[in-house]
C-alpha cells in the first residue's frame, strides 16, 4: 500500500490560481492547515465558473455585479479574476454600474450611492491588474500572519 503523496501550502496556492485565477485571501490562512480543502476548493469552483454556456469572464463580472449590488467588501475581489480572464475596463464598468443600479431595487439593500464606491473599486481593481499594479480590496487584517 503506497502512501499518498501531501500536497504543500505552496502547492495549494499554485492550483487555486491555476483553477481560480486567484487564491482567496480566507485560503492564503485555511491552505497553511489544511491544501487538500483548498484543492477540493478549487475544484468545486472551476466546475461552476470554467467556460461553459457563459465565459468565465462573464460568471466573475456576474458575482462581481451581485457584490456591487449588496456592497460586499470580500466579493468584489471577483473584479481581479474577471480581468485575468479577459475583462476590459469598459466591461468592469458596465457590469459593476448594473450592480449599482440593483443595490437600489435589493429589498432593504444598500442603494445607489453606497453601492457606487464598491462599483469604483472594481474598476480601480481592474484598472491596476492590467496595468501590473498592486491592489487591494480590503484593508489587512489586525491578525495578519504573514501569509497574506
Amino acid at each position: 500500500m503506497s502512501e499518498e503523496k501531501k500536497l504543500t501550502p505552496e502547492e495549494a496556492n499554485k492550483y487555486m490560481e491555476e483553477q481560480m485565477l486567484f487564491v482567496p485571501r480566507m485560503f492564503k490562512v485555511a491552505n497553511q492547515i489544511n491544501p487538500e480543502a483548498g484543492k477540493t476548493f478549487a475544484d468545486f469552483y472551476n466546475s461552476l465558473w470554467k467556460d461553459g454556456a457563459l465565459s468565465r469572464k462573464v460568471k466573475e463580472l456576474i458575482f462581481m455585479a451581485c457584490a456591487v449590488a449588496y456592497c460586499s467588501p470580500r466579493c468584489i475581489v471577483h473584479a481581479y479574476p474577471a480581468a485575468k480572464a479577459g475583462a476590459t475596463v469598459e466591461e468592469t464598468f458596465e457590469a459593476a454600474a448594473i450592480g449599482m443600479i440593483a443595490a437600489g431595487f435589493v429589498p432593504g439593500g444598500p442603494g445607489i450611492p453606497y453601492a457606487f464606491e464598491y462599483a469604483a473599486k472594481c474598476v480601480e481593481i481592474v484598472e491596476k491588474t492590467h496595468k501590473g499594479e498592486p491592489w487591494e480590496y480590503l484593508p489587512k487584517p489586525k491578525w495578519d500572519h504573514g501569509v497574506y
